[in-house]
């Protein structure tokens, strides 16, 4: 293992332990900014070793579990904290995840990917089970309590809640199960003679346990550095009399950070199948995972929570989904297909600073 494979979570940890005990100040921020971005690249480096050892899907499936995790504690301690400030941040979060990993993430793997290789494969199998089950648990959670008539506009009644967290959590685990057991071969990308990794010895076992002990030291550091910047970020959201659906966008980019350079570095790689992998799991695992333990977070402690989009999101979203059809359809893409993802990303970040 290199030295900085190391050195590096050790630094960020102890930087997000100094900001802890002395707060963060405007030379501590920059040095937090900077920390946060080494520890997501380190991260990324670790998510791969562990991949290369146990083999897809599985590899891909660490990454997305345990960021989702760490991201699903973020937003919960902010709700606890905030109040009534923060009841829609959770809706603001997953759907700002959705965005950037439907039309960012996807947008950039294809672009680059195409650029570099001309035309890329995937399965399609895979990758449209994963979006037919995104789109499902998306509206369940973000469109429809807008329309149902229990509670107040864009809310669900206890009940509610409740029905949406579970039936979630169970398309999710179904998709788990059909992603690793039952078909496992949908999301197996296949041997690229132009890939050196491909050909490389797989790292031993006790290589891809310190790996995965230090990929869970980064992203503990990366999401603790994240809620360190949070109230800089919200302070200066602020000066720029920006929408609060902006705090939602930086907390989930900067969550995403680690799993949006995997996914980037596998395409160019002309590995599009683990950039799949990597987008849809990740995808799914905000919601499937987020809206149970925020669910459950709120009835326990009667925290007040919004999830319903504004007409103009529910828009978008729906674009986004239609599009996704579109170039998940055939299995091939080329950078056309990223070009038009990338732009629909850029009005949605646009749209969301001038409403």
């Amino acid at each position: 293992m290199p030295v900085w494979g190391w050195l590096v979570p050790v630094v960020a940890l102890c930087t997000l332990v100094m900001a802890l005990g002395i707060g963060v100040g405007s030379w501590l921020a920059l040095f937090c900014g900077v920390a946060l971005g080494v520890a997501g690249l380190v991260a990324v480096h670790h998510a791969e070793v562990i991949a290369h050892r146990v083999g897809e899907p599985f590899g891909t499936l660490v990454l997305a579990l345990v960021v989702t995790a760490i991201e699903a504690a973020l937003v919960l301690s902010m709700m606890k904290a905030g109040g009534e400030d923060m009841a829609v941040l959770p809706r603001d979060a997953i759907y700002a995840a959705v965005m950037i990993i439907c039309n960012g993430v996807v947008g950039l793997c294809f672009l680059l990917g195409g650029l570099v290789h001309r035309e890329q494969t995937f399965r399609v199998e895979g990758a449209g089970a994963g979006l037919a089950a995104l789109i499902v648990m998306a509206s369940l959670v973000l469109v429809l309590p807008v329309f149902t008539t229990t509670t107040g506009a864009g809310t669900y009644s206890t009940w509610q809640l409740a029905f949406v967290a579970a039936a979630s959590a169970s398309l999710w685990a179904i998709f788990i199960f059909v992603q690793t057991v039952r078909h496992r071969d949908y999301f197996i990308p296949e041997k690229n003679a132009a890939d050196p990794e491909a050909h490389a010895d797989p790292p031993s076992t006790g290589q891809a346990w310190a790996s995965f002990g230090l990929l869970l030291l980064s992203l503990v550091s990366v999401v603790g550095l994240a809620k360190m910047l949070s109230p800089m970020i919200e302070r200066g959201v602020e000066m720029a009399n920006a929408p609060r659906a902006v705090v939602g966008i930086a907390i989930a980019a900067l969550v995403l950070l680690p799993e949006t350079l995997a996914a980037v570095r596998a395409a160019r790689a002309d590995r599009l199948q683990t950039s799949m992998n990597l987008a849809i799991g990740s995808a799914l695992a905000s919601i499937g995972l987020t809206v149970p333990v925020v669910v459950l977070a709120a009835i326990i402690f009667h925290l007040p929570l919004v999830l319903g989009l504004s007409p103009k999101e529910m828009v978008l979203l729906a674009v986004t989904f239609l599009l996704s059809a579109v170039t998940l359809g055939t299995g091939r893409t080329y950078m056309m297909q990223g070009a038009v993802h990338l732009v629909l990303f850029v009005a949605y970040l646009f749209l969301a600073l001038v409403p």
